[in-house]
């Protein structure tokens, strides 16, 4: 058993608080491990983790074994952190850290904390939550900043998925944008998709095979790389009229439909431009209703400038910082700057358009003071209508380590202090994590 340096975030000693530290053995079997609190990181600090950092793992949520590291608890009689390899309980047994994969609309307040073997390899690619045990129930370290039950599993049953897709099936038969929403749905078991059949909220439209940048956590291609990819990226360019059918199809049984183009199963939609922009007139020659918006990395202006004459409605940026050097250093964009994204943000802005930025984040970086600074001076030149706070699906480790090779990391804020913060600064910028349909950009 080893020890770390005791730098917890805040001080708390009440034992009756302190939610029970949770690790997994060999077998990925998961308990409790009693007179120990699970442990919080951001970055380099540490917290144990009380009832008040955390609320019940949310329905849909999923616990993960994490090999080839220890675990980092807080020894709650001895009131210091500890790195455990062996059950203290159980002499010899090996345990593991135990983390949260959370639902949809909650972003994770601190990582489960843990230390690397000296061969461990790459996280698979999802974020790694931290997690612990109250009065026989999970207890997860998250914040909620979106209350739809857009991507709620509890309403995506199987068989009704199934359905859904023989009946679109019979509709268009040919189509093979829908073809390929099936495999999303059903071997991916992507929400998107599940929501098209289903015949709610959003549909996707992924569209581009290709992407300009190289992002570290790319869900859909990983080149020369230990990381395997989560999902298969499509391997082909649909026509703007395959594009328009499964487009029209959504928005004419959909109340306040959405749209998307730009996906996990993609690379960037701007690239596929030349298919996107007839699909698009194509359904605004045939309805206004319906929200057409595009998820995507910025990185051809004038191209987006294009869609957005076409009828695009809104956009979603991605970034995981809005400093140039942290931006550069995980997105590795290819033909493209920094520049160009900023840029697109200004004119989606200067045309009327909505705008959102998908903000990755990831405690112990997005929580810290010059990372909130530089934020909140974007966030005054740009005046955006909503930060969709999404968690970052990579091992946390590598990339504080990324990131601290372009940035001082400074000490974390806290993930509830920086929303605070802002909301305060910009009390008009919406919270959430899904695209709104026009009807509600500008609702409170």
């Amino acid at each position: 058993m080893g020890k770390t340096k005791n730098r917890p975030m805040k001080s708390v000693h009440n034992r009756k608080r302190f939610v029970t530290a949770v690790v997994a053995n060999s077998a990925g079997d998961i308990f409790d491990l009693h007179g120990y609190a699970a442990a919080g990181m951001a970055g380099s600090s540490l917290v144990p983790l009380t009832f008040d950092d955390t609320v019940p793992m949310p329905f849909g949520g999923e616990l993960m074994m994490m090999p080839d590291r220890k675990p980092v608890l807080y020894n709650i009689g001895n009131q210091r952190f500890e790195i455990l390899d062996k059950n203290p309980y159980t002499p010899g047994e090996p345990i593991f850290p135990v983390a949260a994969f959370n639902s949809p609309g909650f972003v994770i307040s601190y990582v489960s904390a843990y230390r690397e073997n000296t061969a461990a390899g790459y996280l698979p690619l999802f974020s790694y939550g931290a997690i612990g045990w109250h009065k026989g129930k999970f207890r997860s370290a998250v914040i909620r900043v979106d209350r739809e039950r857009r991507q709620d599993l509890r309403w995506m049953k199987t068989e009704d998925v199934v359905a859904g897709i023989s009946d679109i099936q019979k509709k268009m038969p040919d189509n093979r944008l829908e073809t390929h929403l099936e495999k999303c749905a059903m071997e991916y078991g992507c929400p998107a998709a599940k929501n098209f059949f289903l015949g709610r909220y959003e549909a996707p439209l992924p569209t581009s095979p290709r992407c300009n940048a190289r992002c570290f956590g790319c869900l859909s291609l990983q080149k020369n790389s230990e990381i395997p990819h989560s999902q298969a990226r499509i391997n082909f360019k649909p026509s703007s009229a395959e594009i328009a059918a499964v487009a029209l199809l959504h928005i004419r049984r959909v109340k306040r439909s959405v749209v998307s183009f730009g996906q996990g199963c993609e690379g960037d939609p701007l690239l596929a431009a030349d298919v996107i922009a007839p699909a698009i007139d194509k359904i605004r020659s045939v309805t206004g209703r319906g929200t057409i918006n595009m998820n995507t990395n910025g990185s051809k202006p004038q191209t987006l400038k294009k869609l957005f004459e076409a009828g695009l409605d809104s956009i979603r940026i991605s970034l995981n910082s809005v400093r140039k050097d942290c931006y550069n250093a995980y997105f590795r964009p290819n033909s493209y700057s920094f520049s160009d994204v900023i840029q697109s943000i200004e004119i989606a802005l200067q045309l009327g358009k909505f705008v959102s930025i998908n903000y990755l984040n990831c405690p112990g970086f997005t929580d810290t003071p010059k990372e909130l600074e530089r934020l909140t001076e974007f966030l005054k030149e740009h005046p955006i209508h909503m930060i969709q706070w999404r968690n970052l699906n990579f091992d946390p480790m590598r990339y504080w380590e990324i990131m601290s090779a372009v940035a001082d990391p400074g000490t974390p804020l806290g993930m509830q202090h920086t929303l605070n913060r802002i909301k305060e600064s910009f009390p008009k910028l919406k919270y959430g994590y899904f695209n709104p349909p026009k009807e509600k950009f500008y609702a409170n």
